[in-house]
C-alpha cells in the first residue's frame, strides 16, 4: 500500500477542497500536494498522504505540462474567465500565421510578473490579500524557462494552445502576455495540467472513482529511487537517529532506505552525509 496519488483534478474546486474530500477516503488528516491548481483548472495532481507528506520538498517537479484554451475580447482581474470583468473589448482573431510567432517569441528563458491572485508573499502577506483589499503592491518576478509551446486549435472567440514549463510558471500570467503581445485583450478560458514531469494524464484517477474506492495508491520508494541514488542501508536506527553516514557516492543528495522501506534523504557534508529529512 502507498501514500502517493495521482488525480485528475476535477474544475470547480480548490487544491485545499480536494485533500479535504479525500481525507474521509485515506483515512487520514496528513494530506498535501506537490503543486496547486486553480479552481478553474483540471488535470495531473500529485496528492500525498501519511508519511509521504514528509517527502512533500523532495517530490516537487521540474516541468509541468498544460492545454490552455484563450478567450479573447474580455480581461478580468484575474486572468481568467471566472474573475471580474475589467474590460470588453471588439477583436478579429489573429492570423495564424501571427499567433504561431507570438507563441515561439516565448520560448526559452524569461522573466515574468507574477500575477496579483498568486498565493506568492510579500512583505509576510499574500498577493490575493492586497488584491481583496484594494491595495497596491509592487509584483515580484520569476526566472521562467518555456521548454515547448505550440497553438492547437483557433476557435470564433481565440485560439488554444500546449506547452510545457518550468515549475512556478503561471500560465494565466504567460497568456497575458501573449495576448498583450498579440495586441489584443484576452483571458484562460479553460486550463487542464496534462503532465507533472512523467505523470501523466493518463496515469491518473478521476475524483469520482477515487471517492468510490477504486485507485491506485503509489509507493514513495518507487517515486523517490527514480529521482535519488538509492542506498539500501543495513542499520535503519542508526538513520533514525540522525546520524552521518560514510557510503560511496558521487551525488550531493542520496535516499537512504533498508529493504525499500523509505528512511530519509542524506545530503553530502566533506566526507560524509547527513541527515537532510527523515521519512519513516
Amino acid at each position: 500500500m502507498g501514500n502517493v496519488l495521482y488525480v485528475d483534478k476535477p474544475s470547480g474546486m480548490t487544491s485545499f477542497d480536494l485533500c479535504y474530500k479525500l481525507r474521509p477516503v485515506l483515512q487520514t488528516r496528513r494530506i498535501g500536494h506537490t503543486g496547486t491548481l486553480d479552481p478553474l483548472a483540471t488535470g495531473v495532481m500529485v496528492i500525498l498522504y501519511d508519511k509521504a507528506t514528509k517527502a512533500n520538498q523532495f517530490l516537487v517537479s521540474a516541468n509541468k505540462s498544460y492545454h490552455a484554451r484563450v478567450k479573447l475580447g474580455i480581461k478580468t482581474d484575474t486572468l481568467d474567465i471566472e474573475g471580474n470583468i475589467l474590460e470588453h473589448g471588439s477583436f478579429v482573431v489573429p492570423e495564424t500565421i501571427r499567433i504561431v510567432e507570438v507563441l515561439d517569441s516565448f520560448l526559452g528563458d524569461s522573466r515574468q510578473i507574477v500575477p496579483m491572485t498568486s498565493a506568492i508573499k510579500v512583505e509576510g502577506k499574500k498577493l490575493y490579500q492586497y488584491q481583496l483589499e484594494n491595495r497596491e503592491v509592487e509584483l515580484p518576478v520569476r526566472e521562467i524557462t518555456v521548454h515547448k509551446i505550440c497553438l492547437s486549435a483557433i476557435h470564433e472567440d481565440g485560439f488554444s494552445f500546449d506547452v510545457t514549463v518550468s515549475s512556478g510558471t503561471y500560465i494565466r500570467a504567460l497568456v497575458r502576455d501573449i495576448v498583450e503581445k498579440l495586441g489584443v485583450i484576452g483571458c484562460v478560458s479553460e486550463l487542464r495540467r496534462t503532465s507533472i514531469d512523467d505523470i501523466t494524464i493518463e496515469q491518473c484517477d478521476s475524483f469520482e472513482d477515487i471517492l468510490n474506492g477504486n485507485y491506485v495508491s503509489h509507493d514513495l520508494y518507487d517515486i523517490l529511487s527514480e529521482k535519488y541514488e538509492t542506498i539500501d542501508y543495513p542499520d535503519p536506527e542508526t538513520i533514525r537517529n540522525g546520524k552521518k553516514i560514510h557510503v560511496q557516492s558521487e551525488h550531493d543528495q542520496i535516499l537512504i532506505v533498508h529493504e525499500k522501506e523509505v528512511l530519509a534523504i542524506y545530503e553530502k557534508e566533506g566526507e560524509e552525509y547527513r541527515c537532510q529529512r527523515g521519512l519513516w
